[in-house]
């Protein structure tokens, strides 16, 4: 089955300085990988529109995202924190990132595909209502997520995060939104910290100790996602799709494995063809090791189709 894939190549022309793990090389690693794939013609390449400010501010503060755009520098780095920083281009391609999911969405809602995959950066799932942090500038599968909700008028839909960091913005933009089926797995305790406790009924976190590999994955996937997810038959699925928990990324210290991806996705979006038509939209969040998140990702998209 065709998939369609939103890319621009303003993600290349985001970069935070030598030597910083959120590199353009993440995604030119992956279209090569991508255009050597048997099944490369199934896949629809789109160019996404830029976001709308209306569009951000349905999950980030207007103060908030006037200060981004004030922020953005003519020459050099602006930094955020030392993990975060904006260069003369960061901006273009933060509302072209967030603009791709908001076009996914139009793009599964209104039947033109049932899969919907977003290569973009920067990333977004740190990205609070008034704060940029880890990587992240705006939270773009929230933007996608709450235009959904607004938009098409859905009473139901899943996000699932299985990057290694917690999704810390996606939780307290829909913290209060019982619409909102929240799923996440992250190595803990770890960077961003995550109150376990005290969470609502439909958020679901699950936390693995440094070094748990594919067995306790999939027992988290098999045992708490699957039934969870289809008892709550979501109307349309988001996945925040980090490749970070793999054994090989620099930045964590879980033991994931190509496959796992492939087990995880298939499970999604089996799924969804029962309880939402196959109504799957994927984005990219990390993913720091170059060939570990290309083949991951390749794997990703195989259980997509």
């Amino acid at each position: 089955m065709a998939i369609t894939l939103f890319y621009h190549p303003i993600f290349l022309e985001h970069e935070m300085g030598l030597g910083h793990p959120e590199r353009p090389q993440r995604l030119e690693l992956i279209i090569s990988s991508l255009h050597q794939l048997q099944w490369h013609d199934e896949l629809l390449w789109q160019t996404p529109h830029i976001i709308l400010k209306e569009d951000l501010l349905r999950v980030h503060h207007e103060e908030y995202i006037n200060s981004v755009f004030a922020a953005s520098p003519k020459e050099g780095y602006y930094y955020f924190d030392g993990d975060t920083a904006m260069n003369p281009l960061t901006l273009e391609a933060a509302c072209f990132a967030a603009g791709s999911v908001k076009d996914a969405v139009k793009a599964v809602m209104d039947k033109q595909t049932k899969r919907a995959v977003c290569l973009i950066r920067p990333p977004g799932h740190h990205a609070e209502p008034d704060r940029a942090m880890g990587f992240c500038f705006f939270n773009n599968v929230a933007v996608g997520a709450a235009f959904a909700l607004d938009v098409y008028k859905l009473d139901r839909i899943a996000i699932i995060d299985f990057d290694v960091h917690h999704g810390n913005g996606t939780e307290k933009m829909f913290r209060d939104d019982p619409r909102v089926f929240y799923w996440s797995s992250f190595q803990h305790p770890f960077y961003p910290g995550v109150e376990l406790d005290k969470q609502p009924s439909h958020f679901h976190f699950h936390p693995l100790a440094a070094g748990s590999g594919s067995e306790a994955f999939h027992d988290l996937v098999d045992n708490h996602l699957v039934d969870a997810l289809e008892a709550f038959a979501p109307q349309l699925i988001f996945i925040s799709a980090g490749f970070d928990a793999h054994r090989k990324d620099p930045l964590a210290e879980l033991f994931f494995l190509q496959k796992d991806y492939f087990y995880v996705t298939d499970k999604i979006v089996k799924i969804a063809e029962r309880v939402c038509e196959g109504k799957v939209i994927s984005t990219l969040e990390g993913g720091y090791h170059l060939k570990a998140l290309s083949h991951c990702f390749s794997a990703h998209l195989k259980a997509m189709r």
